[in-house]
């Protein structure tokens, strides 16, 4: 097995570590936490202590993370093909490429191609844990696609195509084609407060806010929203 196929499946197995940890069914015995203790000192991030002040996770919660992130894959970095191998492991029914694209470059805050720990850290920090604002802030930033601070009906239709792309046939009943665009239009009609044909992130924040069920802010770890302070 070559070692970019043997670190892709490290990595999809870490994921689903990510999901108990999460969810609190990640509850290994003393022989394996001992394991953790050992491999967090021979790769530990000299800013450790600077992620721990700045997420919300617990040190424990950081070395399981680390461990998984970085003794799995040496390298220390993933890319987006790996990134897309992972989360086409949740939805074997539609084509994730799309989408996996997009919530790749948000989560790649330096736009390098590749995604560092402290990058995934970040990004889970504010999905998993973060309050709804700043939820939101990250939402529009995944929508802004040439991050020029306006979502336009164009990017909003892109983003929309790929999250059904993705749902596939997890969707029932099936989506007609042109739902993603009846939908976009629907959003804009209630996001679009001045009609000047984009969406600021003022306006995608208090539109959210004050109709929560317009919008759902994709996870890049798919999780039951009910677990996550757990």
């Amino acid at each position: 097995m070559s070692r970019r196929r043997r670190c892709k499946r490290r990595l999809v197995k870490f994921i689903q570590n990510v999901r108990q940890l999460v969810t609190g069914t990640l509850s290994p015995d003393n022989e394996d936490e001992e394991q953790d203790r050992i491999v967090v000192r021979r790769h530990r991030p000299e800013n450790l202590e600077r992620l721990l002040n700045q997420s919300r996770f617990t040190k424990r919660e950081l070395q399981i993370l680390y461990k998984g992130f970085k003794s799995e894959c040496p390298s220390g970095i993933v890319n987006e093909d790996a990134f897309k191998t992972i989360y086409a492991q949740f939805f074997p029914g539609g084509d994730v490429s799309k989408y996996a694209h997009i919530l790749f470059s948000a989560f790649d805050t330096d736009q390098n191609g590749t995604l560092s720990f402290e990058e995934f850290v970040g990004g889970l920090s504010v999905l998993l844990r973060g309050p709804v604002e700043e939820k939101l802030h990250w939402a529009f930033d995944l929508y802004d696609l040439n991050k020029d601070g306006y979502i336009t009906k164009e990017e909003m239709l892109d983003v929309l195509k790929a999250i059904y792309d993705m749902m596939g046939k997890n969707i029932h009943p099936l989506l007609k084609e042109e739902a993603p665009r009846q939908h976009m239009e629907m959003f804009f009609q209630k996001m679009d407060q001045n009609q000047d044909g984009v969406i600021t992130v003022e306006e995608f924040i208090d539109t959210c806010q004050k109709v929560s069920s317009l919008i759902r802010i994709e996870s890049a770890i798919p999780v039951d929203d009910h677990a996550l302070h757990n």
